[in-house]
């Protein structure tokens, strides 16, 4: 009877610990700080998986003070890239994947 309750015990803590390693301690999610999402003379637009259709993109821009966005097309790093016009000035803008607004 002892040897059973010890092997008992002995399967318990080992099932127990097992269960205990296979639990992942999962981080929180990084929280990602962009510049405003009008960073004029920001070094460049972030190259990623661009999930923003073109009229996203231009809804994105216009929502930020651009007019006249055309010429709109991703690039071969998905970023966004055409030309507007902001406070009167004709500007060449960048939009990419983390939706901050490069022009310059």
């Amino acid at each position: 009877m002892k040897k059973t309750l010890c092997l008992a015990v002995v399967l318990g803590i080992i099932g127990a610990s097992a269960a205990f390693a296979q639990t992942a301690v999962t981080p929180p999610p990084a929280v990602v700080t962009t510049t405003s999402p009008d960073a004029k003379g920001a070094a460049s637009p972030v190259a990623g998986a661009n999930s923003f259709t073109e009229a996203e993109a231009r809804t994105r821009l216009e929502a930020n003070g651009y007019t006249n966005v055309s010429g709109l097309e991703k690039d071969a790093k998905s970023i966004w890239r055409g030309n507007a016009m902001k406070n009167g000035t004709s500007v060449h803008v960048a939009l990419d994947y983390q939706g901050t607004i490069v022009a310059n």
